[in-house]
């Protein structure tokens, strides 16, 4: 189903992928081997693939988009270019969150960068085991005070957007327990997680440059909250879903983050009273929606109850309607959503095929979902 064109703010998605040997599926680093000949394709741009930490990984940015059938259209040429550039080195590209397959070889090398080499340096076991890719979701909000507050607004909805977006149950061989194991992998860095609330976007600049200039992180891209301000636009990157298996859930994902934003701007507007959770119940709710995905209690973004995951996605999915049909989207997103209520996230799905077909299938399934229509 294509969505219609409506009007909402500007978004461009960031995707993350590894580069997997195609027998085992354990990490291959030849990212700079793929970036290169990615180059030599006309369906792709330039500046359109960069390096991520380690040199099984590589990073896609979609240009700024307005509507959800550009970003899908986007995702979808990238992501067919570069299979077909990873295929010519030997390796698969696989849109996973973590690298799920048993790897006893050495560890990846970080991609030779003055930065990369020093996170090493500081931590190397969290750098050698960082295999895990995300989804990012940048929303544009030109004005930095609406930035702050969309931030401080859209926290409580954290826990769902973490559940909807888990896909990473499998971590090196072994069923990790989780739901999003990658959740538990980033939270290890130093200042991750759920962001605090601020007073404003002053107080937003003065905390996280005060990070940096305390040496407690090396720069403001180390700063891994599950939503942030974009350092580099004028955008709210929101990073807590995992990378999605099929381009349509991750273009799903993307509208639904683009209606929650617009509607708590909405609600700001209005006057209603920011909320403001404990800091403690809404870190424990985030790694309950890590552990169980959709197969347990969410806890709802009105209040952080838990409450059965078909209801608090229905709930939310009205909450956010009117931003949904302001922008076009409300047929996609609705449709899409209600699917991954009935056949399960990326999680169900992939502990499903291991458990009727086993490792070999997953492999499979990682490389033909990355480039399913």
């Amino acid at each position: 189903m294509v969505p219609s064109v409506g009007v909402g703010p500007r978004l461009g998605v960031e995707e993350e992928f590894l580069l997997l040997d195609p027998v085992s599926g354990s990490p291959l680093a030849r990212a700079e081997q793929v970036r290169r000949r990615s180059r030599l394709y006309r369906g792709l741009g330039g500046d359109e693939v960069q390096h991520e930490l380690l040199l099984a990984q590589l990073e896609t940015a979609t240009p700024v988009c307005r509507t959800l059938p550009e970003v899908g259209g986007h995702l979808l040429r990238m992501r067919h270019v570069l299979s077909e550039a990873a295929a010519a080195e030997g390796c698969v590209l696989a849109a996973c969150a973590v690298s799920p397959f048993a790897d006893d070889s050495r560890p990846v090398p970080v991609t030779d960068t003055p930065r990369y080499h020093r996170m090493h340096e500081e931590a190397p076991m969290l750098t050698d085991e960082h295999l895990v890719n995300g989804l990012h979701v940048h929303v544009e909000i030109c004005d930095e005070q609406a930035r702050v507050e969309a931030l401080n607004r859209i926290r409580p909805w954290l826990p769902l957007l973490v559940a909807l977006g888990a896909g990473s149950p499998l971590w090196r061989g072994r069923d990790s327990g989780f739901a999003s194991w990658r959740a538990l992998v980033v939270g290890r860095w130093p200042v991750s997680g759920v962001p605090p609330r601020f007073r404003d976007a002053d107080d937003y600049l003065r905390r996280t440059k005060e990070l940096v200039e305390r040496g407690l992180v090396p720069d403001i891209g180390q700063i891994y909250w599950l939503v942030r301000a974009s350092a580099r636009y004028p955008t709210l990157e929101v990073r807590a879903c995992d990378a999605q298996m099929r381009a349509d859930e991750a273009v799903a994902l993307a509208g639904l983050i683009r209606a929650v934003v617009t509607t708590v701007l909405g609600e700001a507007e209005s006057g209603l009273p920011t909320p403001d959770p404990s800091p403690e119940t809404l870190a424990a709710a985030v790694w309950h929606a890590a552990r169980h995905g959709l197969t347990g209690d969410i806890h709802d973004p009105r209040d952080l109850m838990p409450r059965p995951a078909k209801t608090v996605v229905c709930d939310s999915l009205d909450r956010v309607e009117s931003a949904l049909c302001g922008s076009g989207d409300q047929r996609y997103v609705r449709s899409a959503l209600e699917r991954l209520l009935q056949e399960g996230n990326g999680a169900v799905r992939l502990r499903r095929i291991l458990d009727e077909a086993g490792w070999p299938a997953v492999l499979s399934h990682l490389r033909d979902q990355t480039q399913a229509l």
